[in-house]
């Protein structure tokens, strides 16, 4: 297969459907610009993989990587219509703050580094939770919860909870 020509399209035949593996290895985000991104990236303290490139911005969150391309490049990657503007898409990424007073640090991290606060750190039913959104308005949500566990090395153990601390 990767000896025809680039832009060679493939068929996909049902009859040899093949299911992906369970988990993600990019985040990719369409960004209006790469460069104010990535310094916005390295303002909240993430390393910058020395492997990408100017229109491609690698972010190692440990077994997967946040990555940056222009909005264009990834609307014409993908086949589609450059949109007009950026519009809410219904999404948000969440990191996990090991304890409750890390939620408001990080937003202020946030706003520091360039970005805005669309929900301040605010006491949920749950824990501590607040949004910011990145320049290209991106949204991350900020989170502390007893009722996550962890690994030693701070990775979500997804099939656990801390059950006293379920509602």
């Amino acid at each position: 297969m990767l000896k025809t020509p680039v832009g060679h399209v493939f068929a996909s035949d049902p009859a040899l459907a093949l299911p992906p593996s369970q988990r993600l290895h990019l985040i990719l985000l369409g960004v209006q610009d790469v460069a104010r991104s990535t310094r916005f990236y390295e303002a909240l303290g993430w390393r910058k993989s020395a492997t990408g490139n100017e229109g491609f911005a690698k972010f190692d969150l440990g077994g997967q990587a946040l990555c940056l391309i222009s909005r264009t490049a990834l609307a014409q990657d993908a086949g589609l219509e450059v949109p007009a503007s950026a519009t809410y898409a219904g999404m948000a990424l969440i990191h996990l703050a090991r304890r409750p007073e890390e939620v408001p640090a990080i937003l202020a991290q946030a706003v520091a580094a360039g970005g805005r606060i669309v929900k301040p750190a605010t006491r949920t039913r749950w824990g501590i939770a607040g949004y910011f959104a990145d320049p290209d308005g991106h949204l991350f949500e900020v989170d502390y919860e007893d009722a996550w566990v962890f690994d030693a090395e701070h990775r979500l153990v997804v099939d656990r909870v801390n059950p006293s601390e379920v509602l």
